[in-house]
């Protein structure tokens, strides 16, 4: 499958005009993570963000005094990575492969030209990304009331 092919069929960019797509697989590469591998750590350069093919990537966040802790896990039909759209371009959380994983690899830095080229198509990719960001927030709440929320009381 080419990486024009991969992009059509992934469901981040199901119904955008076909005439964007051959522009956004000119800054496309397949790849694939082997269980273990660290692709960042929040607080590193982010310089590429990936749609995520099959296989699984655990998101985590260092937490002082627990190490990296999962908040959330990403699959097939999944985006992985946000904080390359928003200056200062850094890491909000890291990423594990927890499974063998495919996912195509999209440079940044030439996505961001070609949004700021193309008016409607960087509003259209903005606001699907908004809507990741708000679900990784999201799922980062939930975590950290597992990790820190109050005991319920029992009432006697």
């Amino acid at each position: 499958m080419t990486p024009l092919e991969m992009l059509r069929v992934h469901p981040f960019l199901a119904g955008l005009p076909d005439e964007w797509l051959p522009r956004l697989t000119g800054y496309a590469r397949p790849v694939v993570w082997h269980p273990g591998h660290r692709l960042f750590r929040a607080g590193q350069p982010a310089e590429r963000f990936w749609l995520v093919r099959g296989g699984q990537v655990a998101l985590d966040f260092p937490v002082p005094g627990r190490g990296d802790v999962g908040i959330e896990t990403i699959g097939p039909g999944g985006v992985l990575g946000w904080s390359w759209l928003f200056p200062p371009y850094r890491w909000q959380f890291g990423a594990v492969a927890t499974q063998r994983s495919t996912a195509v690899e999209l440079d940044a830095d030439g996505v961001r030209r070609l949004m700021e080229s193309d008016d409607t198509l960087g509003r259209q990719l903005t606001a699907r990304f908004m809507s990741v960001v708000v679900d990784r927030l999201q799922a980062s709440r939930v975590r950290l009331l597992d990790l820190y929320g109050y005991p319920t009381s029992v009432a006697s």
